[in-house]
């Protein structure tokens, strides 16, 4: 079961548009693409835009594994949409990665999509109850047809048509016609930002992919926005319904890249910041500060800042290995972490270390570390998280264990710390987040306190899912 297999949050995918005068979208969606890598690193797919005529490309795999210079060359169009995905154990099948395309009555359509929607199974069930006949398990086709059978009064009404049905998080880049479209849920759960070329524009999870292609980021698509772009320009859709903007604060915590700038907040200062809340929050005397790579990179500056106590690099990560957990083995699952990061023993034989990570889920991951650092020599290891526990799972996008498996969960600070075989844990006050997110009430939360911004299935049972 995929849920028993994995000790680390995933981000489900990452996505791009490109709209250019030129007809090489393509090789911008490429490049903007391996900005977007570490949000997704199973699947990768381009789609082409050439005077209505949607063409696709897709396999499993890197970027640069799925695509060499002989198939872009044949992706010709001025617009491209494209994908990386994050799959899980259940559904890891060519057929799943994106973009999707189809032709539907007005022509042909592509779309890629980021998030999960909470009642997903309910909008496939309606649509297989009328005769819709389904390519993939993702409910990203789902998005697709629904769009497709509202358009009959052009692509906007089935938009919009769509949006009032979807209940989750989405972010969206299709292309239909000779237009480019950005679509962000109302929540705004899932991120999503402009950006200006110098002949056109771009859609792009994260600010990285802008200046990868030199674009010149102009601003966020706001919650339940569409925006539009073709031959006359950009122009935006405005929502239908106001909601209360709720970013996921993993974006901030380990998913975006520390480049990155996610609705006016700096990835990199967030990640210093909590760092730095960290050691205010408790004292500890230690010898030297590492971080376990990469997200626990900032942080670590901004605790060895705050502090007074070395930073130094104790943990070598291998740079050859993407995100290697889902093995068919525990014994092997056990050894990837092993391949993944080795611990330096010149920098922590005989020290007292303060290990900064990003969070925990079932421990397992943590508790191996921490024996590779007390093999290396540490005296004492000190763990601090830049988060709070992590007690609840998460319905939009994120791939978390039911909550019997989280051990946020489970335990308290003192049983985790144990089971890590830590000398202490701190975790990241709630209060403490707070001030790191700028005392801004505008992210989602729940996987810590319960708090949904929405209704959420109740939980199943791992025997009865």
């Amino acid at each position: 079961m995929k849920f028993l297999q994995e000790d680390s949050l995933h981000e489900e995918c990452g996505v791009i548009g490109i709209y250019r005068n030129e007809k090489d979208a393509a090789s911008l969606a490429y490049y903007g693409l391996f900005a977007l890598q570490h949000r997704g690193q199973e699947c990768a797919g381009i789609a082409v835009n050439h005077n209505g005529i949607v063409e696709n490309y897709k396999g499993m795999g890197l970027v640069s594994d799925v695509f060499s210079e002989e198939t872009l060359k044949d992706l010709k169009g001025n617009i491209a949409i494209g994908h990386v995905r994050y799959s899980t154990a259940g559904d890891k099948d060519v057929r799943n990665a994106q973009p999707l395309v189809a032709k539907y009555k007005r022509g042909d359509i592509g779309l890629a999509h980021n998030g999960n929607l909470v009642n997903s199974e309910s909008i496939r069930e309606m649509l297989e109850d009328d005769g819709v006949i389904f390519q993939t398990t993702t409910d990203s086709e789902s998005i697709l047809n629904l769009v497709s059978r509202h358009s009959r009064r052009g692509i906007e009404t089935g938009i919009r048509n769509t949006m009032s049905l979807l209940k989750g998080a989405y972010a969206l880049v299709i292309t239909t016609g000779e237009s480019l479209i950005g679509i962000r849920d109302p929540h705004g759960l899932r991120p999503l930002c402009i950006g200006k070329l110098r002949d056109g524009y771009v859609f792009a999870s994260e600010s990285c992919a802008l200046d990868v292609l030199d674009a010149e980021f102009i601003r966020d698509v706001e919650p339940g926005e569409v925006v539009m772009i073709d031959k006359e320009g950009m122009r935006s859709i405005e929502p239908a319904n106001w909601c209360q903007k709720h970013l996921c604060v993993f974006e901030l915590i380990y998913f975006a890249r520390p480049d990155s700038v996610l609705d006016g907040d700096s990835v990199y200062e967030f990640r210093q910041n909590a760092g730095r809340l960290l050691a205010k929050q408790r004292k500890l005397e230690a010898d030297i500060v590492i971080p376990v790579p990469d997200s626990g990179i900032p942080s670590a500056i901004g605790y060895s800042k705050e502090s007074g106590i070395p930073y130094g690099e104790g943990l070598v990560k291998n740079r050859y290995i993407g995100r290697t957990f889902i093995q068919p083995t525990q014994e092997m699952r056990e050894n990837a972490v092993k391949i993944k990061l080795s611990p330096l023993r010149q920098n922590i034989e005989g020290k007292k270390v303060i290990m900064i990570d990003d969070s925990i889920v079932r421990g397992t991951t943590c508790k191996r570390i921490v024996e590779q650092i007390r093999k290396a020599g540490a005296r004492e290891i000190h763990v601090c998280i830049t988060s709070p526990p992590v007690q609840y799972p998460c319905y939009f996008g994120i791939d978390t264990p039911y909550r019997e498996y989280l051990i946020g969960a489970n335990k308290t600070v003192d049983e985790i710390c144990e089971y890590l075989g830590a000398d202490s844990l701190t975790y990241l006050g709630e209060e403490e987040l707070r001030e790191a997110c700028g005392h801004k009430s505008q992210f989602c939360k729940a996987c810590f306190n319960g708090r949904y911004p929405m209704e959420v299935p109740i939980e199943c049972q791992p025997s009865e899912c």
